[in-house]
């Protein structure tokens, strides 16, 4: 008898459970809001977007320059050349207008020079714009690092932030993105990963937190609780289940910023419409 035919014939159930593979934005689209979660993610054909927010093409321009600046050879990075990386990457994608636009072009360029002044260009960074991806508990964790530097033999998991909001301790500490970045980066590379930083461009503040073994289980644990529910919604719609009950709207403030909010009545009652660049920072 095989050994699986005898296994069944005793009672014994030896499938493995079931990895769910999750990334820190589909945990926080999940958590923000299922409805979302479900237009994002598993609605086909996909829904229609809305257009451009001036401030996340802001960030997103930052991200690029400054991978294109460790992109150069040592001996070619300075703050100038950082700020004309600036140029090289910028979108002016929904700004108001070009003389918005190339204000806070301006602005960007100034975060970037004074960011990259404090670097030491000798600065080698283990990782840019680095895919980690790695089984933790029931899941396979994975995401895109903006930035791994390696410190005295660990690995820090460095992350961007260019929000009108400045970050503390608290952020970096409670950050689940983050946590599940170090999980999947000692895994990944092979090596110690404890720190996790964040980089605030705009007031030139870094938020520093010290993982320990505990405090990277609860939000893991955190994390499977999710997985699990985001999951099981999944397993449910596919096998025909309602998908408003599957999936509701969780509304608020930031219905405003939905990708979806033409399709959602519910999110255009609980926002008011806001322009695109409603969430820049004041001049």
């Amino acid at each position: 008898m095989a050994i699986g035919a005898e296994q069944e014939q005793l009672g014994f159930d030896f499938m493995p459970p079931k990895l769910v593979k999750v990334t820190p934005a589909k945990l926080s689209v999940w958590a923000d809001c299922p409805r979302r979660y479900r237009m994002t993610y598993l609605d086909r054909p996909a829904l229609p977007r809305g257009g451009a927010w001036a401030h996340s093409t802001l960030g997103a321009v930052v991200h690029n320059a400054l991978k294109a600046y460790f992109d150069l050879p040592a001996e070619r990075r300075s703050p100038d050349t950082a700020a004309d990386q600036v140029i090289r990457c910028w979108k002016g994608d929904g700004f108001r207008d070009a003389d918005q636009a190339m204000r806070y072009r301006a602005r960007a360029q100034g975060w970037v020079r004074d960011y990259v002044a404090d670097l030491d260009p000798e600065l080698e960074p283990i990782g840019l714009e680095r895919w980690v991806s790695s089984p933790a508990g029931r899941l396979i964790v994975e995401g895109r690092v903006d930035r791994i530097d390696e410190r005295d033999g660990e690995l820090v998991i460095v992350d961007y932030k260019t929000g009108r909001h400045v970050l503390d301790t608290d952020d970096a500490r409670g950050s689940q993105a983050l946590a599940l970045y170090t999980v999947a980066a000692r895994r990944t590379l092979r090596r110690p990963c404890r720190r996790v930083e964040l980089h605030h461009l705009p007031s030139g503040s870094v938020a520093t937190w010290e993982h320990t073994e505990t405090s990277l289980e609860r939000h893991l644990a955190r994390a499977e609780e999710a997985a699990d529910e985001l999951s099981l919604a999944a397993d449910t719609l596919r096998a025909g289940g309602d998908r408003e009950i599957l999936f509701p709207p969780n509304t608020g403030r930031h219905c405003s910023f939905c990708d979806f909010r033409r399709h959602c009545a519910e999110g255009r009652a609980a926002a008011p419409d806001l322009d695109p660049w409603a969430a820049l920072a004041p001049e």
